[in-house]
């Protein structure tokens, strides 16, 4: 692999780290699936990642389309993603988006859904695949010249959410082994490196829609 293909790599997988949040949501799907047995809680764990998975990769390969078809330009959702990036990354820096993903917890377990109800809403849509990771997948795609970095893009996509079914088939240990305030840390930190990522896809989005090169 050369260092471009690594650097590609590296900047998506973070990228999709930051944006799924795995360990942040590790608290959520414990609170949610705490009154299921083992059995249980790994049956939510599989079928919450692949709705995500289905969804994510849906707009992956379809999203140029989508803009194709509402005559939006890559350079226009360039920097919209990256407005939208940034407000994320705020909200995480302030922990807001925490605050929100626990509200959404507490209807789930108030409301008469049922138990099997919680991998697709609030897991699947919108914890796991959220606005920001379904934007920032149409948009690594959509700025891949060839198959070769497509490819590379879809891996490091791949391996994050392989890693948020790790976490969340080991929730419960991990929460209790991290605590709350080492999670709140560390989607702090999460959140300023995507505020610098998300300023970056603004830049690039203004520089292509001026010509500014």
């Amino acid at each position: 692999m050369t260092p471009e293909l690594i650097s590609l790599f590296t900047a998506s997988f973070v990228t999709f780290f930051v944006l799924i949040d795995a360990v942040g949501v590790a608290p959520i799907f414990a609170s949610l699936t705490v009154t299921g047995d083992d059995a249980y809680r790994r049956r939510m764990a599989f079928k919450s990642v692949f709705v995500a998975t289905i969804i994510i990769y849906g707009f992956a390969f379809g999203g140029a389309w989508l803009l194709e078809s509402m005559h939006i330009t890559i350079h226009a959702f360039r920097a919209a993603g990256g407005i939208l990036l940034f407000i994320i990354a705020l909200d995480m820096v302030f922990e807001k988006r925490t605050e929100r993903r626990e509200n959404r917890a507490e209807e789930v377990m108030a409301s008469d859904h049922e138990p099997e109800d919680v991998a697709v809403f609030p897991i699947g849509i919108p914890m796991i695949a959220g606005p920001g990771t379904i934007a920032t997948a149409m948009l690594y795609m959509s700025n891949s010249p060839n198959i070769v970095e497509s490819a590379i893009v879809l891996l490091a996509l791949a391996a994050n959410l392989l890693l948020c079914l790790i976490i969340f088939l080991a929730a419960g240990p991990i929460v209790r082994a991290l605590g709350d305030s080492f999670t709140g840390a560390l989607t702090r930190i999460l959140g300023v490196i995507l505020a610098a990522l998300s300023i970056q896809f603004l830049i690039d989005g203004i520089k292509g829609a001026f010509n500014l090169g």
